[in-house]
């Protein structure tokens, strides 16, 4: 893979009893797809949790246990706990993983802990809606490098997305790992935005789209 170090090949993905399951889902699918990648579940303990549509997820390492060497990402996804102040164990797991050279990102109201770490000031950003993040993250200071006409963004080493962004998610982190080409992204895109096949899909489909 173009411009990987040799030892960051591990994108860490946050689980907590009620994350949303499927707003990250097709990012991670994209990600394990080429066989380069290893996605570990990271939870704040090492405890069973149980996803907001029901699904029960033992984490592989608790947050602590991070391994800011190999790490190519860390993912926050959504979560209604994000909106009552938790997660002050995730932030400082973003400052480290971001400060370590590795990106970040949020989907939905996983975007919280990035700006309760500070890592959304100074960036080009979304999320839910206008006044979402600083109504419940009183530290942020970025609301004039929010863009609420994107539904998923990447900058300076984060990305961010709305709640209805996630193939935008999955664009930004397939483009942020460098996972395919830039011909073969935009393809990919418009297949799971617009249900338009690519060329070497063949036959009349291809040729009608």
């Amino acid at each position: 893979m173009s411009g990987r170090e040799m030892m960051r090949d591990t994108v860490y993905f946050l689980v907590f009893d009620d994350f949303i399951d499927w707003g990250a889902a097709l990012a991670l699918c994209e990600i394990r797809r080429p066989g380069e990648w290893r996605v570990q579940t990271v939870g704040f303990t090492r405890q069973p949790v149980t996803s907001m549509g029901g699904l029960q997820v033992l984490p592989d390492l608790s947050l602590d246990q991070l391994d800011l060497d190999r790490a190519a990402l860390l993912i926050f996804p959504g979560g209604h706990q994000w909106e009552h102040g938790h997660g002050e164990a995730a932030a400082a797991a973003a400052q480290r993983v971001y400060a370590a050279g590795a990106p970040v990102a949020g989907i939905d109201t996983g975007v919280l802990p990035l700006a309760r770490a500070g890592l959304l000031d100074d960036c080009r950003h979304t999320g839910n809606w206008p006044g979402h993040i600083g109504l419940h993250a009183p530290e942020y200071a970025g609301a004039e490098q929010y863009d609420a006409t994107v539904l998923a963004v990447s900058d300076g080493g984060v990305i961010s997305a709305s709640e209805l962004g996630s193939v935008e998610f999955a664009r930004e982190v397939i483009r942020t790992l460098d996972l395919y080409n830039a011909t073969d992204r935009e393809h990919w895109y418009r297949l799971f935005k617009h249900a338009v096949p690519p060329p070497w899909f063949g036959g009349e489909t291809a040729i009608a789209a």
